[in-house]
């Protein structure tokens, strides 16, 4: 998707810190075993977020092991393994392959459909057991697509369904929190899709592109309030949904990435800003 769903490293005590590394290196090997390297290459912090949050609440058998990895060859990382890292696996790959589509289909990109074409395989099998999940990513991508076509600013429609499509690849199976699943999935959905946009912005408005955002300014400082009043009350609903769950295991992980790690990218982006318009006004 979009990587914002990460933690903030710096503030996470140094167990945490080998906890969450030990959920992303188990699902990059999930990935692998599962459908390739070519899989595996699609890792995500976000999907990350969904193996930690459904193991926290659900708090399924777990098996912990190390591995070597192509990034980190000299050494084994520790890893985690369970049914819903692999469940997260599986999100993570039916994401890629429709966002590799949408990015053959909107930018010709070569690159994207030999992408997507090496997915198919694995798709298949994803798509055949998770239909309620395949139908969520592909009402998402036309919806958003919609919306882009017509061309005017619209910051809920595009923002609505990524919350949509999310809420629906948090629930693994139907039960007593599928609802308070959809709703944090639904409110964290909108907010990466309006941060994606707003460090998007100045790239848009100068190429011509969508951007939900354009209506507000033609600047991404001229926007920043605005959008950090939105970003904050779709982070708020977030974490409302997040605290119903009754998660007692790697709980000070999730709060780090919903209460800090979701802000780190905004922050990078407004401190560029405030330099860029010092050395501006210096020149």
């Amino acid at each position: 998707m979009f990587g914002y769903i990460t933690v903030n490293r710096p503030e996470l005590k140094i167990k945490d810190d080998v906890l969450y590394r030990s959920f992303y290196c188990g699902l990059c090997r999930s990935l692998k075993k599962r459908h390739g390297l070519v899989g595996q290459a699609t890792l995500s912090y976000d999907m990350t977020f969904a193996a930690l949050l459904l193991s926290a609440l659900y708090e399924p058998k777990t098996e912990d092991g190390a591995s070597f990895c192509l990034i980190h060859p000299a050494e084994r990382h520790p890893i985690v393994k369970n049914e819903f890292i692999d469940y997260a696996a599986d999100m993570n790959l039916l994401l890629a392959y429709y966002n590799l589509q949408d990015d053959w289909q909107d930018d010709k990109k070569l690159s994207a459909r030999l992408g997507a074409d090496l997915l198919k395989g694995s798709l298949k099998k994803i798509e055949a057991a998770y239909p309620r999940q395949t139908k969520a990513v592909q009402d998402y991508l036309a919806a958003v697509a919609g919306i882009e076509k017509n061309g005017q600013p619209d910051l809920d429609g595009p923002a609505g369904a990524t919350g949509i499509m999310l809420g629906e690849l948090l629930v693994k199976e139907e039960d007593v929190w599928s609802e308070t699943l959809r709703q944090l999935g639904f409110f964290l959905g909108k907010f990466i899709y309006l941060m994606d946009a707003y460090e998007d912005l100045e790239k848009d408005l100068k190429k011509g592109g969508y951007n939900p955002w354009s209506g507000s300014g033609k600047t991404r400082p001229e926007v920043a309030d605005k959008a950090q009043e939105a970003l904050t009350l779709m982070a708020g609903e977030a974490t409302l949904a997040f605290e119903r769950l009754p998660i007692v295991t790697y709980e000070d992980v999730l709060r780090n990435i919903l209460y800090a790690g979701i802000w780190t990218k905004f922050d990078e982006i407004s401190l560029g800003d405030k330099t860029k318009r010092k050395e501006e006004a210096a020149k």
